[in-house]
């Protein structure tokens, strides 16, 4: 590609240089002709329109030896005429014939042809040639005093200086061109070069591109429109690589979750069907069995139907029909509600469940019911990894146009490798112990959209052994929400 456009850049750059070389010539030529052809004629008037040639003329052809005293008055004007006996020479010719009876001319030609201004002189007409002819001529009339014409004086140009000038221009021309060819090419090659440069380096980015390596960057330092286009290359480069990253982290993800789906419903179905083989499989079970096998399959049922809730519910996240109610409400009196609905099975474990608010905490405008949700879930998170005995605690304020709540254990906490990851879907830190506790590993993913959805944020600080700090933060004003 890169020489096939070095090719057309040459030969444009010729054909311009020949186009404008040919009109310089057409126009230099046509100039020429024009000018010799104007100065000829004005010339020629300039001369016979002095009334002592033209009485001179007339006098002597009334003389006995008409032609040869003609003859010496011409050439006493010669100069003035121009008449070099190369390409210009005079004619003295008879005025009925047109025959020639002396002239300048070197080859003494004894007949020339009879042009229109000679036949005009003839008839007792002054003539002057026409300029687009390829000689010029001029023919007076003589009449010796008779009234008839006696005599033509005849003044003949074959234009030979004329195309010699455009020869001599035509060559000049030609030479330019030559060497207008010679710098064109370089300067064709050059330019090419310059702009081909960055073409080239987006080709190779491109294939580069094409074979997965979004890495190869442009390095062009003009401001024009190529440094600019190869600019904008690097960013879609730069783009294109990011998106393919995160469709490459989505894919993981979401065979990750795939399997994490399949292994959560495969252990609560595997429990529900070898339970129910076992009743229906071996008769007389005691009924204090039965009754415990029976329970079993509820609570896996049950586990099944929050699992399956808790996905509609991210995938309606994740599709944006999840629609948030937005109202009103007191946070002060949602937190009073979660703890009050906690606090039962607080006390059966044998923890401290504190509530400490700021005085007059201010309204918010949000989803209630899902705000309670997140509170809720963080709360019995708190519940479910304290050791009995420990303490939670609850508090809230605000600062600014924000409200917070921050949720305080005792617990076993979170090593910091899990930190980034607590949020993810399915991902659990102790994961036999969240399974014993029933736990689905998509809690806090909710919480996250939610809180999220809200214009708000959640941070976990924690450490091993010393416990957990939940901290939500929401926007007072709420955002806007469909």
């Amino acid at each position: 590609m890169s020489k096939s456009l070095l090719i057309k850049f040459v030969l444009i750059m010729l054909l311009i240089i020949v186009l404008l070389m040919t009109v310089v010539l057409v126009f230099l030529i046509r100039g020429v002709q024009d000018f010799y052809t104007t100065q000829f004629f004005t010339q020629m008037e300039s001369v016979f329109s002095q009334t002592e040639l033209v009485n001179e003329l007339r006098h002597a052809a009334a003389s006995g030896d008409a032609v040869t005293q003609m003859n010496d008055i011409l050439k006493l004007f010669s100069g003035l005429l121009g008449v070099d006996q190369r390409t210009r020479n005079f004619y003295i010719l008879e005025g009925e014939t047109g025959t020639v009876l002396v002239t300048s001319d070197p080859e003494r030609k004894e007949r020339i042809d009879m042009t229109p201004n000679i036949l005009t002189a003839i008839l007792g007409e002054a003539s002057y040639g026409s300029s687009r002819a390829d000689y010029m001529d001029v023919a007076i009339p003589i009449d010796g005093g008779g009234g008839s014409v006696r005599y033509v004086v005849y003044i003949f140009d074959n234009k030979q200086m004329v195309q010699s000038q455009n020869a001599e221009i035509f060559k000049i021309i030609l030479e330019a061109v030559l060497i207008g060819f010679v710098i064109s090419t370089v300067i064709s090659i050059i330019i090419s070069k310059t702009l081909l440069s960055p073409i080239q380096g987006m080709t190779k980015a491109a294939e580069a591109m094409a074979d997965g390596d979004f890495s190869r960057k442009i390095n062009v330092e003009s401001e024009d429109e190529i440094g600019l286009l190869a600019e904008t290359f690097n960013d879609m480069a730069m783009q294109i690589g990011t998106m393919v990253e995160e469709l490459k982290n989505a894919e993981m993800l979401r065979r990750e979750f795939v399997a994490n789906v399949s292994h959560e419903l495969r252990t609560p179905l595997t429990s529900i069907r070898t339970y129910a083989e076992t009743m229906s499989d071996i008769p007389g079970i005691p009924q204090e069995t039965e009754e415990e096998f029976l329970r079993v399959i509820i609570n896996e049922s049950d586990r099944m139907t929050k699992i399956v809730q808790d996905l509609l519910e991210l995938s309606r996240f994740d599709s944006g029909t999840s629609q948030l109610a937005a109202e009103e409400f007191s946070i002060e009196q949602s937190l009073r509600d979660v703890h009050a609905a906690i606090v039962l099975e607080a006390r059966k474990r044998n923890h401290v469940l504190n509530l400490e608010l700021e005085w007059k905490l201010p309204k918010i405008i949000g989803d209630r019911s899902r705000v309670e949700q997140v509170l809720m879930n963080i709360i019995s998170n708190a519940l479910k990894y304290t050791p009995d005995g420990g303490t939670i605690g609850i508090f809230s304020g605000s600062s600014g146009n924000n409200v917070w709540v921050k949720i305080e254990d005792t617990g076993v906490g979170i090593p910091a490798e899990d930190l980034s990851r607590v949020f993810d879907r399915f991902y659990r830190v102790d994961k036999a112990r969240t399974r014993e506790s029933g736990g689905t590993g998509l809690g806090l993913s909710i919480a996250s959209e939610i809180v999220s959805r809200h214009g708000g944020s959640i941070n976990i600080d924690s450490a091993p052994g010393v416990g957990t700090t939940v901290t939500v933060t929401l926007p007072i004003g709420g955002v806007a929400v469909e």
